[in-house]
């Protein structure tokens, strides 16, 4: 029935309050604006202290939003439990969007492993953590949703980055399991898969076929959320494209200019 509110998700699927893991994202703010302007109040930007991550807050409260900044470190899951914890101890959460992630510099990584695992580390070790500490808060309380940032990247590794896509491919295989283990909680996982998103961390890099922006990825959250999907792709191409492009023979694979 249309404006019903389903068991497990506020009304339309979309919250009224959201956590967000990696606070001076792109993608997740813009799809704080997007949801702010829908039905969003209050915003929790979880990250380490920085005047980015101020800024960002300040922008938020301009749109109407009550916006509270928190300290929160990727690289340090001792701390996740208290630190999070702490948020959910304020309130209800309807939404957490797990955010957070570095690209690395392959060239540069392969030569140094200390750097290569501080991606993994970020990228993958850290979000274990940030994941399962939040899907038991949500889980407590009954309800609500994790959305996680994963990447087409993680679907197949590129010579280009495949440091970088090992540590998404690792994510996307934890989110993808979290869902299986909540499914009945009353807690959703949603995998978000974009392609090379226009941003400040991708800037002066190549362009890969069907870029897409910060605000492209946002509008395709909003409407997995209105949908109650698992899997959102970015653009929904990629979901052929990349179906394609797994199957295909390594030989085949590394010869292609992807």
């Amino acid at each position: 029935m249309p404006g019903a509110t389903s068991p497990d998700l506020p009304a339309l699927g979309l919250p009224r309050s959201l956590l967000v893991l990696g606070g001076t994202s792109e993608i997740a703010l813009a799809t704080a604006r997007r949801l702010i302007t829908r039905r969003t109040r209050t915003v929790w930007l979880a990250g380490r202290p920085s005047p980015a991550l101020e800024q960002a807050a300040d922008g938020l409260r301009a749109l109407g939003a009550e916006v509270r900044t928190v300290d929160f470190d990727a690289l340090d899951p001792e701390s996740h439990e208290t630190v999070l914890g702490k948020v959910f101890a304020e309130g209800c959460v309807d939404m957490v969007l797990l955010a957070f992630g570095i690209l690395g510099d392959q060239a540069h990584d392969e030569r140094d492993p200390v750097r290569a695992v501080q991606v993994a580390r970020t990228n993958y070790t850290g979000a274990v953590s940030a994941g399962l500490v939040s899907a038991r808060a949500l889980q407590s309380q009954g309800r609500g949703s994790l959305v996680v940032l994963s990447s087409v990247a993680g679907e197949r590794a590129r010579r280009v980055d495949f440091i970088y896509g090992s540590s998404k491919a690792g994510l996307d295989a934890f989110a993808q399991g979290l869902g299986d283990a909540l499914h009945g909680t009353g807690v959703r996982v949603m995998v978000v898969r974009p392609g090379f998103v226009r941003t400040r961390m991708t800037s002066g890099r190549p362009e890969s076929p069907f870029a897409t922006t910060p605000e492209a990825v946002a509008a395709a959250i909003e409407l997995g959320l209105r949908r109650r999907s698992e899997t959102v792709w970015v653009p929904g191409a990629l979901r052929l494209v990349m179906s394609v492009l797994r199957h295909l023979p390594r030989s085949v694979f590394r010869r292609l200019p992807v």
